[in-house]
């Protein structure tokens, strides 16, 4: 199924667990949701601004769509590989791997026929008080050591069915916020990136080329496609259409605007085409997120 259709096909979300085995922190109960019923409820996740958090073993035909992800979400693979679409793309998410997609698009997950998927996740919640998780130069997916994050995930289940220590439990979430932001925040990224990106970031109604931001970031353009490869996840050309998404989201959501002038502020002449780019990113047309 292309991703046209996958953004088409119904109005409801998707959520086939099938028989896969998950272990889930919640930070409180007011999700009437069957599938979390039961499991441990911890306040403090609200702290750091955490929905849930858990490990989840995965077999076909485990299917997650959520059409409007409200809240950040950070999955980390750590057996097996499983597909998730990202950007607008459908991509294989496979061990020592994780993906950061961001709040208020398409959020959706799927197992592969025959191939055994295992994975922890951090489910974040967003408001205009909040500082977001994602960033211009957090990846979208990447590699990554998984295993602390699990450890961490697994240490706060535990405490959870156990002994419920609330300094216990406070360590727990901020070793989780420490391993997220590692790879939601890197300290490592190219400098050249960061100064570059934050340059575009000001003027994203120019129609930018790969050449002006290979000028900018004073280095070749193959050499700048390895670097957004290496950091994002990401070309430079898709990076710059990332930005220019998510500031439309903002727009969007902020501004009485029209849809003709959202579209110009972020570059595109034509509605027709921001409006098919934009659902193909977001999952929804601009008048729909709006």
């Amino acid at each position: 199924m292309d991703v046209a259709s996958e953004i088409e096909r119904g109005v409801e979300d998707i959520q086939n667990l099938g028989t896969s085995r998950y272990s889930v922190v919640r930070c409180d109960d007011s999700d009437p949701r069957e599938w979390l019923a039961g499991t441990p409820v911890c306040s403090l996740l609200k702290q750091r601004h955490i929905a849930h958090v858990g490990v989840l073993r995965a077999t076909y035909p485990f299917e997650i769509k959520r059409k409007f992800q409200s809240g950040s979400f950070m999955m980390a693979c750590l057996e097996g590989e499983g597909t998730v679409l990202v950007d607008g793309q459908w991509k294989r998410l496979r061990a020592g791997e994780a993906c950061l997609l961001p709040p208020f698009v398409l959020n959706t997950f799927k197992c592969i026929e025959g191939v055994s998927w295992e994975f922890c996740w951090v489910r974040y919640l967003e408001s205009p008080e909040t500082k977001p998780i994602v960033t211009h130069h957090s990846p979208v997916l990447g590699k990554y050591d998984c295993s602390p994050l699990f450890a961490a995930i697994q240490g706060l289940y535990s405490e959870c069915r156990g002994m419920n220590n609330p300094a216990a439990l406070d360590q727990w979430i901020e070793l989780v916020q420490h391993y997220v932001m590692r790879f939601a925040q890197p300290q490592d990224y190219d400098d050249r990136l960061w100064r570059t990106w934050q340059k575009v970031d000001q003027s994203l109604s120019r129609k930018w080329t790969l050449s002006e931001l290979a000028g900018i970031a004073h280095m070749s353009e193959e050499h700048l496609r390895r670097l957004c490869r290496q950091h994002y996840g990401r070309s430079p050309m898709q990076h710059l259409t990332f930005l220019r998404m998510q500031r439309a989201k903002q727009l969007l959501s902020t501004t009485d605007e029209k849809i003709e002038s959202v579209a110009r502020a972020v570059s595109y002449d034509s509605v027709y085409t921001f409006s098919s780019l934009f659902k193909r990113w977001v999952g929804y047309s601009p008048s729909q997120f709006r």
